[in-house]
């Protein structure tokens, strides 16, 4: 049987209602009114997100410009390809989330997935800002041309890359399911191996204005996580139809895929970086996937993963439940603009 393809949401539609009759395939007239939504507590999840505004050039990267150098070559090469992977996520992501809101006939949804693409793609300039300043131009775009030729990373991507053109080319609901999978799974795991090498070098006092500005991205990507699994619960819940032993069973498949693939690429690219124990760093990548599907209102797959074991990153960014920890509250990472009193010659 074919899928039932989804149309665009109208943009103004007046002969519907202003409170939407459903996130997708539903009826809306395109007027948003914040105190009548179908899912009030998205007004407070939207706040966040704007609450969490910053710009990458307004952070001080001058002790990293001096650092640099002085790191390993095992570090500066992770470092580039690290770079590299997170960029091949967050580009894709300014896109998908407006894709997604062209379909969704909820105009609470549609405007949170604007913000969630407005940050994606600071987040992708942050990786061009933070390049500039410690690499020439040829090897800012070598790092980015990782994501179209390093073969560990393109089998990585590879699957996450096939799920998000085939919403492209078949805006089926069944898609946008599995593109929300993905998604969270984006969200919520395939960004912090990356992370966890960042802060590691940040424990060490190496890098630090490079580690804040990945703090920041780490606390917009868990904003992002949190709505993306409560819009994939609520999608789920409109459409029981969809929530059949078969889907469910597809999900967990490509959570454990996605796992594995992201074991072999951390594996692959913190092989000689010291300070990260890769079976550790294994831990943790399960421990996320976990997380996540607890969040998407699923079983954990990984049952000796349900603590985190790598508990020194939680003192870098917060967490889901909510705790803010006094590392981040220091002055050291606080998000403090680049002016002449503070600027390249002051560190």
């Amino acid at each position: 049987m074919p899928k039932l393809l989804l149309d665009r949401a109208k943009t103004l539609e007046p002969r519907n209602p202003n409170k939407s009759t459903g996130l997708f395939g539903g009826e809306s007239s395109g007027i948003l009114n914040w105190n009548d939504i179908a899912y009030p507590h998205w007004y407070k999840m939207y706040k966040r997100l704007v609450g969490n505004y910053w710009q990458a050039d307004e952070v001080n990267m001058s002790s990293d410009v001096k650092q640099f150098s002085a790191l390993s070559a095992e570090e500066r090469d992770a470092y580039l390809k690290i770079i590299g992977l997170l960029s091949t996520l967050d580009a894709p992501q300014t896109r998908t989330a407006l894709l997604l809101s062209l379909y969704a006939t909820d105009p609470s949804v549609q405007s949170i997935m604007a913000v969630i693409a407005q940050q994606e793609a600071v987040h992708n300039e942050s990786y061009s800002y933070v390049l500039s300043s410690v690499v020439s131009l040829d090897e800012q775009n070598e790092s980015f041309q990782l994501g179209r030729k390093d073969p560990v990373l393109l089998k990585r991507n590879e699957h996450l890359m096939a799920q998000y053109n085939a919403f492209v080319e078949e805006p089926s609901l069944e898609n946008i399911l599995k593109t929300l999978v993905y998604t969270a799974l984006l969200e919520g795991m395939f960004f912090y191996s990356g992370f966890a090498f960042f802060y590691n070098l940040a424990r060490n006092n190496k890098m630090v204005g490079t580690s804040t500005m990945i703090s920041y991205i780490n606390r917009d990507e868990l904003e992002h996580g949190r709505f993306i699994a409560e819009l994939f619960r609520a999608t789920l819940a409109e459409h029981p139809d969809h929530n059949t032993p078969e889907f469910v069973n597809w999900v967990y498949d490509h959570f454990q895929q996605s796992v594995e693939l992201e074991i072999e690429w951390s594996s692959y690219v913190l092989a000689d970086v010291d300070g990260i124990d890769l079976d550790e760093m294994a831990g943790y990548i399960k421990y996320r996937a976990n997380k996540m599907l607890r969040i998407m209102g699923l079983d954990e797959v990984y049952s000796e993963h349900v603590d985190n074991p790598m508990k020194w990153i939680r003192a870098y960014v917060d967490n889901f439940d909510g705790t803010k920890t006094d590392f981040f509250e220091q002055k050291s990472r606080q998000y403090t603009k680049t002016s002449d009193l503070n600027g390249f010659d002051d560190l």
